[in-house]
């Protein structure tokens, strides 16, 4: 089903120059003046509509209007639409209530429109707030109702608001009461395009509900459309991720095998009715895969002669032009029509997120929204050029948009306007009314109110911002003249084109490091270069000989010889040392990425996130380094003496690192203990010798003086040696508890000094997950944190607790979810989850899931190959926590449930562990988060996402109690636990006499010259 050699294949840069695309907009961008004073006239009479209109039914504009989310009662709105009506329970409803009600001003809210919608929520909102807020005395009619009403009252108030707020952005909660509402009171039937509501699939079973869905609704619209042609006919929007739970580019084969036939299927059923059939867009990282599913459906012989089939393009994306070029070459290909609508684009904050995350060389997205402006002209004018084999439909609320549409489309027609329902009624009636021929659609959602949260929240986070058109329109304080100045004069040149406060994703840690480069596997160029160059890569798996005893007491001693000569480099040139080293593990990133797949069985993805985080240790500890070993610190203290603090190195320290993150971990420990001007003996994990001896090479390279830094290769007894050693001046060890443990006995038990131990060891990690929360993310993150790297992560969810209320179907969406994983060999860039690290691991999971088996509730077992070390995931439910007394590290999850009221107990269960390291909160409850945290002194905690993946110098990573000793890797304090301080104080008046206290006696005042 893949896109044959003559169908074209979409290629462009994923995140091109802003400054080289404004270049070529701004060239074409302005009309002769005739034409721009056209567009004035008639964007002023549009928003001059806007204004005068007084909705008395009240529409989006009047919420935004009356609860911005600049306040505090407009973001307590927005989170309270998001979770409220998903929960099931009156005590966490009665928490969120008061919780969310107590974050703005709701009982002395007074409204500034007439509108009822509005004057409805905020009637309901002010009644709650007054029952629940604490110490009001309630005042008038109003007050003395509230106080009637109680808790279960102002329950259901403040449900009825989010409701009545949810049915006017909802044109119907099924298609059938849609369709009904949709009719207008004329014979002629309006155009609308349906949008089915609903997440992403994340089950197989999910995907086959959202196409029964689909189907359904197809059939529905179709036999109520009318006799009217194409393009006068209603449609439906379709999401591709929707349809298929691992709609991901490295899963493009599967997807392409998987959902081309289901998308061939509804495509069919909409051209039999001949309706406009819309493929919404998705991310930018999966605009390639969407384009790939687009071609396979749109060439198939079925849908010939049909001219409903379209996409939405979103004006945001670098892209959207070379998508407009590919989509027309694909229609003359296959000489057929298509239908294309353009938005701006409505996951702005996501893409800037992730290509930070990813570390990519620039966003796929524009960082201002002048350019999304402007870009959008662009496409317009390049999506009016090719009609008609493209029909154009543009999507837009902003008056100067649409006059500028409009002035560029002249009179030939053969394209049309939408508008999202509850949206743009003004504007879009003043414009039939100047216009009777223009055409003008609806996008129309249609859902029940528990679907449309998430729709409501992203687009009351879309046009509710303050510099959006539609929140300027509705505001009379904003001159009608800033309204209608240009994208391109908003822009001005093109080394305007980038946010000036939003840096590129490399320089998001400047001035003091750059962040590691990272790659974008939804870009099919740069992830098939990096898979050729891993499989280009040739370094063969060999035995390295094991030290004896002798061996490693003989790297202390040469170690110790060279510590010296080490601590006395200048900081400075410590630091660029391990910058080189950061920048060489960059270039040779397919080097590293290859020894991590073959030695220590990771997928690509986890590959590539350690060789970064190796990187970033490197460079993180330079910058910090320099700022604590470079100048000597001045104390204050009396005159006539200077005081300085400085920290100097150790000694020896012996770095011990584990099989788990055998390149992050072994550099992070490695790269601080020399950074602090110590010598190092580094014994990696006996698995994973060769990823150590190569990481030491390059260190070398990079300038580390062979006499500083020593490999010791070897078992438990090598490292046991090492710890015994008289010599050493500290160790830092990441592993299990019990060997943290044994080496704490053996450093106590030696004469001599007292050296530190630095520790970074396990713990059963919890999740704790209220009826608040959101059951797709739950299921995203909990998969992610539980099964990614096989689940062997120090930071791994092993314990998660989910509220009874919704305990079954959370448990059912992420058993779904773990389904759908791949389970395989981690050379294939579609593994989700490769095998355990060896033989003696598999045995010991395998073991505690056959006693699960007998001992607990099996929720999900997942299917592993049979040969080889693999260890399916598994979902267990236990009938409490402490059926649970140790770390199964592996891609086991085990489940407790908990009655709202014992969340207490589910707290001080957590903390009788002993553990501390990682722990994870669902809750919109602000209340419940806080209280956890104070309570809970876990080293890392996790809000609202996964539980996993601590980047360096963003979240330092580390435990205390049972999961480690402290600081934190990757944070502020670490470094110091590497070096010993020391004062020296000098009487700089020992000569004689205070030179400097006498020099800065007062001298005589000379009088001004008159």
């Amino acid at each position: 089903m893949t896109p044959d050699a003559k169908m074209p294949q979409f290629t462009a840069p994923y995140a091109p120059d802003d400054g080289a695309i404004a270049s070529r907009l701004l060239a074409t961008a302005r009309l002769p003046p005739h034409r721009e004073a056209r567009i004035n006239r008639t964007a002023t009479r549009l928003i001059d509509a806007i204004r005068a209109r007084d909705d008395r039914l009240g529409g989006v504009e009047d919420m935004l209007r009356e609860f911005a989310l600049s306040t505090k009662e407009g973001l307590a709105l927005m989170v309270l639409a998001e979770a409220l009506l998903r929960v099931p329970d009156a005590r966490t409803a009665d928490a969120f209530i008061e919780d969310k009600l107590g974050q703005g001003d709701f009982v002395h809210h007074e409204t500034k429109s007439s509108a009822f919608l509005v004057n409805a929520s905020a009637w309901a909102l002010g009644v709650s707030a007054r029952v629940v807020q604490p110490g009001e005395t309630p005042q008038g009619t109003i007050g003395r109702l509230a106080r009637r009403l109680g808790v279960p009252a102002v329950r259901a108030a403040t449900r009825q608001a989010m409701r009545l707020m949810g049915s006017h952005f909802v044109l119907g909660e099924t298609i059938e009461a849609a369709l009904e509402r949709a009719q207008p009171h004329s014979a002629r039937i309006s155009r609308y395009s349906f949008d089915m509501l609903g997440e992403g699939a994340r089950t197989a079973a999910d995907a086959r509900r959202y196409f029964n869905s689909y189907a359904s609704a197809i059939e529905a619209i179709g036999r109520t459309a009318g006799e009217q042609a194409l393009p006068d006919r209603p449609g439906i929007s379709v999401k591709l991720s929707a349809l298929h739970p691992r709609f991901e580019a490295i899963s493009r084969a599967r997807v392409l095998t998987e959902l081309v036939p289901l998308l061939i299927q509804l495509a069919g059923q909409a051209k039999r009715y001949d309706l406009n059939f819309t493929v919404d867009a998705e991310e930018a990282d999966r605009l390639e895969l969407s384009l790939d599913v687009i071609a396979a459906t749109f060439r198939d012989a079925s849908l010939a002669g049909w001219d409903g089939f379209g996409l939405a393009i979103q004006a945001y994306q670098k892209r959207a032009e070379a998508v407009i070029d590919h989509v027309d070459e694909l229609a003359r290909r296959l000489n057929r029509r298509m239908m294309l609508r353009l938005v701006k684009g409505a996951y702005w904050d996501t893409e800037i997120k992730r290509g930070q995350e990813r570390g990519l060389n620039d966003y796929p997205v524009f960082t201002r929204k002048a350019m999304t402006d402007l870009n959008y002209v662009a496409c317009a004018r390049k999506l009016l050029a090719l009609r008609p084999r493209i029909f154009p439909q543009f999507a837009t609320h902003n008056a100067l948009t649409v006059a500028t549409v409009l002035e560029l489309a002249g009179a030939s027609g053969g394209y049309e306007f939408q508008r999202l329902h509850g949206m743009g009624d003004a504007l879009y009636e003043h414009l039939g009314h100047d216009h009777a021929e223009l055409a003008r659609r609806t996008y129309a959602p249609v859902g029940s109110h528990r679907d449309l949260l998430a729709y409501l929240v992203r687009r009351l986070l879309e046009n509710g911002a303050n510099s959006s058109f539609v929140a300027m329109a509705a505001d009379d304080a904003v001159p009608v003249e800033a309204l209608l100045q240009r994208p391109a004069d908003r822009v001005g040149a093109a080394s305007n084109a980038r946010h000036p406060k939003i840096p590129l994703p490399r320089d998001l840690y400047r001035p003091d490091r750059i962040n590691s480069r990272g790659i974008e596997f939804g870009h099919r160029t740069a992830l098939d270069a990096l898979v050729s160059a891993v499989a280009a890569d040739g370094a063969p798996i060999e035995s390295l000989a094991k030290f004896t005893t002798e061996m490693a007491h003989r790297a202390v001693n040469a170690a110790r010889a060279g510590f010296g000569t080490w601590d006395r480099t200048p900081a400075h040139d410590r630091a660029l040392i391990m910058e080189r080293a950061g920048d060489l593990l960059e270039q040779r990133m397919a080097h590293f990425i290859a020894l991590l797949q073959r030695e220590g069985k990771k997928t690509l993805d986890d590959s590539l996130a350690e060789v970064r985080e190796a990187i970033d240790f490197c460079r993180y500890y330079a910058a910090e380094g320099r700022k604590l070993f470079g100048e000597q610190r001045v104390m204050p203290g009396p005159t006539g003496e200077d005081n300085l603090l400085r920290l100097r190195g150790r000694g020896v320290f012996v770095a011990i690192s584990p099989w788990n993150f055998p390149l992050a971990i072994f550099s992070g420990q490695v790269g601080a203990a020399l950074m602090a001007g110590n010598s190092v003996v580094a014994k990696p994990a006996e698995q994973t010798p060769l990823i150590a001896r190569e990481a030491v090479r390059l260190l070398h390279e990079a300038g580390v003086p062979a006499s500083a830094l020593h490999l010791v290769p070897g078992d438990g007894e090598t490292g046991a040696a090492l710890v015994k050693h008289p010599d050493i001046a500290g160790v830092v060890f990441t592993g299990s508890t019990g060997v943290a443990r044994s080496i704490n006995r053996a450093l106590a038990a030696k004469d001599g000094a007292i050296v530190p131990l630095i520790a970074e060891t396990g713990g059963i990690n919890a999740m704790i997950v209220d009826a608040t929360a959101l059951p797709e993310q739950v299921a995203d993150d909990v998969v992610t944190s539980a099964f990614r790297s096989a689940g062997q992560r120090c930071s791994a969810l092993r314990l998660l607790f989910i509220q009874d209320e919704i305990a079954d179907r959370m448990i059912e969406v992420i058993a779904g979810a773990a389904r759908e994983l791949k389970i395989g060999d981690v050379n294939d860039p579609a593994t989700h989850v490769g095998p355990v690290i060896d033989l003696e691991a598999k045995q010991k999971l395998d073991a505690h899931i056959a006693r699960m088996k007998r001992e607990a509730r099996l929720h999900f077992a997942g299917d592993a190959p049979a040969s080889g070390n693999f260890v399916a995931p598994h979902i267990f439910e236990l009938a409490n926590a402490g059926e649970l007394t140790e770390e199964v590290f592996g891609p086991v999850l085990h489940v407790v449930r908990y009655p709202a009221e014992h969340l207490d107990r589910v707290v001080e269960t957590i903390a009788r562990s002993g553990y501390g390291l990682t722990l994870g909160i669902h809750s919109r409850i602000d209340d419940t988060i806080e209280a956890i945290i104070d309570r809970l002194a876990v080293g890392n905690v996790y809000v609202n996402r996964n539980m996993i993946g601590a980047v360096v110098g963003v979240q330092p990573f580390g435990g205390h109690g049972l999961s480690g000793t402290g600081p934190k890797a990757g944070g502020p304090h670490y470094l110091a636990r590497f070096a010993t301080e020391q004062t020296v104080t000098i009487n700089t008046a020992a000569a004689g006499g205070n030179a400097a206290l006498l020099a800065g006696e007062d001298q005589p005042v000379v009088p001004p010259s008159s």
